[in-house]
This record gives structure tokens, C-alpha cells and sequence, in this order.
């Protein structure tokens, strides 16, 4: 019966989470057999290749969560990882500002949940932030000593080869047949069969769409946001990692100083409604994965919900000199010339029926199926946990 098989376990996505899964696999069941078919023609060129490169030391999110729990081990396990084998890195720490009077609560709340998931924390006052960062101001700060940057990038490439696995890239898949005493096949663009016994999806912007591929309803949307950066021309002025105090109610972090692993400083992200899943400007438009946004009544409900948080991220990216006003909240040295635009990321928002936003990392099961389904920032730091869980449930399956 084996026999019948192209591989026991078929993986969708070549991003560092589906990556992750085939490594993980492979060390726990030596012998598996792994095909991970990856639409683009070459590893993490979606989520995992295009944001700020840092190694998320898990203060924000919720102790307990999946998110929370992955992010604080997954981040001393990608800086053991990157060492192991070469790859840049550094812990540099980072500081989170409040800049008015009305974040200081939230500040305090997240110095009580970083004490909650076993992080440790320095709180600072106005004059001390200067120790770190001459250049910033603030009312008070944080800092978090484990949050570190790398280049994800090659701790994916590196993911693959000491996978094992058979990668094929440029191999976009179209339909999934499955049967739950056969395993599943997978037609690819080209018109390859490719059959395994169990399917993980870790299609990331398109998740959601191949889960239904395989007749699982995954019960959620994704809906795409852009996030744009700009490039500091004077990279001097930072000599870290700086960020905003968060708004508790979205998953985003707000525009963040980030000096990354190539000696750059990259200033964003905004948060806009991308027009296409791959939607990295303004001029890229898919009309139907535009339409697909459209008609979830999820996403409708978040525009009622927050339509004003809404209108100052669209003002941000279509007005420079309202981004630079952001940035000079923290950073009031720069300038509006200081600022460089630079490649934008889309981040793969799963959002359910009734507007809300999925907080939590979201892995589903099906008959021969795993589906990875929420799986944005910070799961690039996270994803060596995230890709044990997957292949837990799939060697569970097999």
C-alpha cells in the first residue's frame, strides 16, 4: 500500500512554518517521507521573507496561548538554531514606549503579562530611555532583553535542507482529491498527480482557500493586510529596537524602529487593506480574491467595528508626512526626508464570520488533513514550536 504513495506526507507552503512541519517530521520519524510543494521558485518569499526580521520574545500576547507559549520557547530556540548553523543573528533587546499619558496603563499591563509568560522586564523612566536609545523620547518605557533579529530567510533555506524532504518549487496546486482510506491527490498547475497520505496546509495568504480545496470548511476568512515600510536614510539615529505601546484591541504592533540584521533600520509597518492576497502597493488588484474580501461578512463588520483605527493607517500610507508624524511620536529627530520606501509585507489576517480578528495561533484538523490557518507575526519566531505541534497531529494521523 505504501507503494501507492508519492510520499506519506504532503506539505502546501514552502514559507518557514511549512518548513518548520517537514523538519520537524523528519528528526521525530526518520524515515517519513516528505514532499512540500511550493507555488513560487524558491523558499519564504510571502510572510517570512518580507517583515521586520525580529525574533519576538512574546510580552504581548496572552499567557497560556498558543502564541504566548511558542513565542517565549520558540524564540531561545531560533537564536540556538541560528548559532548552530551560522545563520546572522543577535539578542539585541528592545524598548516599548508610551508617548502619552493615556498609554501608560497598557504599558503597565504588559510589564505584568511579561512577567506572567517568564520574561524579564526593566521598567524606565522618562531619563533612562536615553540609555538605550539618545535619540527617542517617551514618558516612560520598557525594555525586553530577549527579543533578538535574524535572518529568517536563511533559517528557512537552512529549514529545508536539513529537512530531507523533496521540495519542489514553481508547483502551484489547483485541486485536492481526497478520500479518507486513500489519502488525498493533489493536481498541480502542470497537470502532475502528487498523492500522499496525509495533507498539511501551510499555504499562509492561502490557507483558507485550500483547506477548502479538500472540502474542510475552515470556518474563517483570511483577509490580507498590507503592511509598508519605509527605510531610515540616517540608520544613526536608532541603535536598536523600538516600538510603540500597542492597542490591545488588534493584532498589530503599530509603526516600530527595527536596526536589522544588515545594519539597516526599517520604520513601519502601517496596516491597509491589501487589494489582492499578494497585494504589496496600491496598483496590485485581484478582482476575485478582492471580491472574496468583500463578500465575508466578517470583513464588513471589521470596518464598522474600527473604521476610525481604519482611516489613520489608510492616512499613513497615502500621506508620507502623516507616517513621518507617526514616526516622530518616538523619533522626533527625523525627518520627512529621512525616509526611504522599501519593500512592503502583506500579513494573512484569519478573521472569523462575526468581524473578529483570530487572536491566537489556529491549527485544524480534517480526515488526512492538518490546516495551519492563522499564522501571522509571530509565528516566523515561533515556528520551530508551531511546526512540532503540526507534525505531532500528522504522525498522530499516519
Amino acid at each position: 500500500m505504501r507503494a501507492a504513495y508519492d510520499c506519506d506526507v504532503l506539505v502546501i507552503g514552502g514559507g518557514i512554518v511549512g518548513l518548520s512541519t517537514a523538519y520537524a517530521i523528519t528528526r521525530a520519524a526518520p524515515g517519513t517521507r516528505v514532499t512540500v510543494l511550493e507555488k513560487e521558485p524558491g523558499p519564504a518569499r510571502h510572510q517570512t521573507g518580507r517583515n521586520s526580521g525580529v525574533i519576538h520574545s512574546g510580552i504581548y500576547y496572552r499567557p497560556g496561548s498558543l502564541k504566548a507559549r511558542y513565542a517565549v520557547r520558540g524564540a531561545a530556540e531560533m537564536v540556538k538554531f541560528c548559532a548552530e548553523y551560522g545563520i546572522p543573528h543577535a539578542v539585541t533587546g528592545k524598548l516599548i514606549v508610551a508617548t502619552d499619558r493615556s498609554e501608560l496603563p497598557r504599558l503597565h499591563a504588559l510589564v505584568q503579562r511579561g512577567r506572567e509568560n517568564g520574561i524579564p522586564v526593566r521598567e524606565l523612566g522618562a531619563s533612562q530611555i536615553t540609555e538605550y536609545e539618545p535619540e527617542v523620547r517617551g514618558l516612560a518605557a520598557i525594555h525586553v532583553g530577549t527579543t533578538g533579529i535574524c535572518d529568517f530567510v536563511a533559517v528557512a533555506r537552512q529549514l529545508a535542507h536539513g529537512s530531507g524532504a523533496e521540495i519542489r518549487y514553481g508547483t502551484r496546486v489547483v485541486r485536492v482529491a481526497r478520500r479518507p482510506d486513500r489519502g488525498v491527490a493533489v493536481l498541480t498547475a502542470s497537470g502532475d498527480i502528487v498523492r500522499g497520505r496525509v495533507l498539511v496546509n501551510c499555504a499562509g495568504l492561502h490557507s483558507d482557500e485550500v483547506a477548502r480545496l479538500t472540502g474542510d470548511d475552515p470556518e474563517v476568512r483570511i483577509v490580507p493586510f498590507r503592511g509598508e515600510y519605509y527605510e531610515l536614510a540616517r540608520p544613526d539615529l536608532v541603535r536598536g529596537l523600538v516600538y510603540p505601546v500597542p492597542d490591545p484591541a488588534f493584532p498589530f504592533l503599530g509603526v516600530h524602529l527595527t536596526r536589522g540584521i544588515d545594519g539597516g533600520v526599517h520604520i513601519g509597518p502601517n496596516a491597509v487593506p491589501a487589494l489582492a492576497r499578494e497585494g504589496y502597493g496600491w496598483g496590485t488588484v485581484r478582482l476575485r480574491e478582492l471580491g472574496a474580501t468583500l463578500t465575508w461578512p466578517g470583513s464588513w463588520r471589521i470596518a464598522r467595528r474600527h473604521w476610525r483605527y481604519g482611516a489613520g493607517e489608510m492616512r499613513r500610507s497615502l500621506s508620507k508626512r502623516a507616517f513621518t508624524e507617526a514616526v516622530r511620536r518616538l523619533l522626533p529627530g527625523v525627518s520627512e526626508s529621512d525616509l526611504v520606501p522599501t519593500a512592503a509585507g502583506v500579513r494573512a489576517q484569519a478573521v472569523l464570520r462575526d468581524g473578529t480578528l483570530v487572536d491566537d495561533f489556529l491549527i485544524r484538523e480534517g480526515a488526512c488533513a492538518v490546516h495551519v490557518l492563522n499564522a501571522p507575526s509571530p509565528a516566523a519566531t515561533a515556528s520551530l514550536p508551531i511546526g512540532r505541534e503540526v507534525g505531532r497531529r500528522v504522525l498522530a494521523a499516519l
